[in-house]
């Protein structure tokens, strides 16, 4: 940011219009939840009372400032002079007001200024006002301690977060009574876009405009790439257009984000323009331009611009990189010409290159989406055997590969011999391993792989070990899956409603609905509510085994406790009461269930009426028998 002189900021129309509402000595204070005790003023009025000049000086609270000053000028580092008992008790004087004359006192001597300012927040426990933060700020800018002023800066801003206190025109009033330097307008832009505060950063980087100074390209850089990465794109090229206007030049940084713009906006064929501009300017594309346009036709299919892009930087002398062989090879496979992505990273190594875990990441997840397994497998002890380890993307494209192409085993077999090479696996590698032997149903070899896992560390989540029990509950073998919930209950890890679930239904289904009872009491006793799946399991289950008295009990409980009613477990009882053709039985339970809640549907009338059609077929046969 160029220097101005303080004649023009006086003499701004925005400092003018602003200094009407805000004076030096207001005491702007940021509401936080910080634990710090708010500066008050109230102690600070009475200092202009005469009659404290007949106290001893350091008892005089119009004194205060000045003793506080000179303990500063003897020791500057520790302010031990400050923790005397006479001193101490003016401390109860120092306001937000006291605060700011101390800081102006000190605005030459930035170690005195920080000195004062950090005991002031730590040592006595006060929250020093807007103002306060806005003067050592300035200080510290003026003696060059950018780091410092940052941390104050980022303090500040989170602190104002919620409120509506504006910190650039706190800083901007300040300016007329320290020593000051623009770039400080720079830190502040700094400051909002590392906290994430972009639209923050945007309004400043126009309030400085509007003020009459100019950012640098530096601050400029670091706007527009916040701007870009949180995919502002109008406001980008806003702030571009005010550099234009304002001054500002572009350098190759700024080139290299509006490359990276162009390509995040699509609009790729600009970019012949774009580049022409920037030549003229006296800017050579660099190997960053160059990969991300590479980067950009590649993600939009355009692999003969990509290629093109490629050859000219040979002719300009701009060698590619590990970046652009793998940006390349990426959008060959992306057209299923892995082959040739396969010849490029050949290529490249003959040029020098050493390929990292990313390229061959590349190739092994084209080879596997083709279903070339020898393939991806070769290229993994490759990269092993060139003391590039695996990540975790490397494996679960390979086990995913194994899975796609029916071959589970093998995605078994290369997990052992990856552990054998020290490699480490993801927990949802394994995840994935289970899962998928559950739903091939074989709950017996995803049982053995969790166990052998669970012995070196590793603890599922209850959704793994609900996918395992619901898989041993498909093939009937619910002992093994009352074993294994027993076994995570000591584990500390609590079943759910979907593991209670599987089991009361295998259960119910194998005619063990008493168990299945036990089994619901003991999820009510851990606070889980039973849903309709429940219910209805239970009912056909009881159902199943004729008894309909303990189904009716038991959709009553379902429907007074939990106000679950279901009408598919009511019509199951229905068939079973209507199948002896009984129909006083029948209109006695009806009967029993409206005042519940149950009303007769077009199931349970059809229920009802084949219970009639055999009762009269029993009135028949008796009928002749006699």
């Amino acid at each position: 940011m160029t220097r101005v002189s303080i004649r023009i900021l006086k003499n701004s129309k925005t400092f003018a219009s602003n200094a009407q509402n805000h004076t030096l000595t207001k005491n702007l204070v940021p509401s936080s939840s910080s634990s710090l005790q708010t500066i008050q003023n109230s102690n600070s009025i009475s200092l202009s009372n005469p009659l404290y000049n007949f106290l001893p000086e350091n008892q005089n609270p119009n004194n205060f400032v000045n003793l506080i000053y000179s303990s500063l000028k003897r020791d500057n580092t520790h302010l031990t002079l400050l923790q005397n008992d006479d001193i101490k008790g003016l401390i109860h004087h120092l306001g937000a007001n006291e605060i700011s004359r101390v800081l102006l006192r000190c605005q030459s001597d930035s170690v005195s200024a920080l000195t004062f300012f950090n005991w002031v927040k730590n040592d006595l426990g006060l929250k020093p006002s807007t103002l306060n933060y806005c003067l050592i700020l300035h200080v510290l800018a003026w003696s060059k301690e950018f780091e410092q002023a940052m941390k104050f800066l980022t303090e500040l801003i989170l602190l104002v977060k919620d409120t509506d206190e504006d910190v650039f025109q706190c800083l901007f009033l300040c300016c007329q009574d320290c020593n000051w330097d623009p770039i400080i307008f720079d830190l502040l832009l700094k400051a909002y876009v590392k906290a994430g505060m972009i639209k923050e950063g945007f309004r400043t980087f126009m309030q400085i405009l509007e003020v009459g100074y100019v950012p640098s390209v530096i601050a400029c850089n670091y706007l527009l790439n916040g701007l870009l990465k949180s995919n502002h794109i109008h406001l980008c090229w806003h702030v571009y257009g005010e550099m234009g206007r304002v001054g500002v030049i572009p350098n190759s940084y700024t080139f290299n984000i509006l490359t990276h713009l162009f390509c995040k906006d699509g609009d790729i064929d600009k970019m012949n323009d774009f580049l022409e501009k920037m030549e003229e300017e006296g800017f050579e594309p660099d190997i960053v331009t160059y990969n991300t346009l590479i980067n950009g036709y590649c993600g939009r299919g355009r692999l003969s611009d990509a290629f093109y892009l490629y050859r000219i930087m040979y002719r300009r002398r701009v060698l590619p990189d590990l970046v652009s062989y793998t940006a390349l090879m990426n959008g060959l496979c992306k057209e299923g010409r892995v082959r040739e992505a396969h010849q490029l990273l050949h290529r490249m190594i003959h040029r020098g290159l050493n390929p990292d875990v990313v390229s061959y990441n590349t190739l092994i997840c084209g080879y596997c989406k083709e279903g070339k397994m020898l393939e991806s497998k070769s290229l993994l002890y490759e990269m092993i055997g060139n003391g590039i380890f695996p990540d975790s993307f490397t494996c679960r494209v390979l086990i995913q590969g194994y899975r796609k192409e029916g071959w589970l085993i093998s995605a078994l077999n290369l997990v052992v011999e990856l552990e054998k090479f020290g490699i480490s696996i993801s927990p949802d590698i394994y995840d994935y391993l289970v899962a998928s032997l559950c739903e091939e149903d074989r709950p017996f070899a995803a049982k053995t792989l969790l166990e052998r896992m669970s012995q070196r560390g590793y603890i599922p989540h209850v959704e793994i070990y609900n996918k395992l029990i619901e898989s041993l509950c498909k093939g009937d073998c619910v002992a093994d899956a009352l074993s294994l919930k027993a076994e995570i209950v000591v584990g500390n890890i609590n079943p759910n409603l979907l593991t209670y679930k599987a089991l009361i239904r295998c259960l119910c289904r194998m005619g063990r609905s008493i168990e299945a009872e036990k089994l619901m009491e003991e999820m009510l006793h851990f606070g889980l509510q039973p849903d309709p799946e429940i219910c209805r399991a239970m009912i056909h289950g009881y159902c199943r085994e004729k008894d309909a008295g303990k189904a009716e009990s038991l959709l009553v409980l379902f429907a007074k406790e939990f106000q679950i009613f279901d009408s598919e477990s009511y019509s199951t009882l229905v068939r079973i009461v209507c199948e002896d053709g009984d129909v006083a039985k029948f209109m006695e339970l009806q009967e029993r269930m409206l005042k519940v809640g149950f009303a007769p549907n077009s199931l349970t009338c059809k229920y009802m009426i084949d219970g009639l059609r055999k009762n009269v077929g029993l009135v028949k046969e008796k009928l002749i028998l006699e």
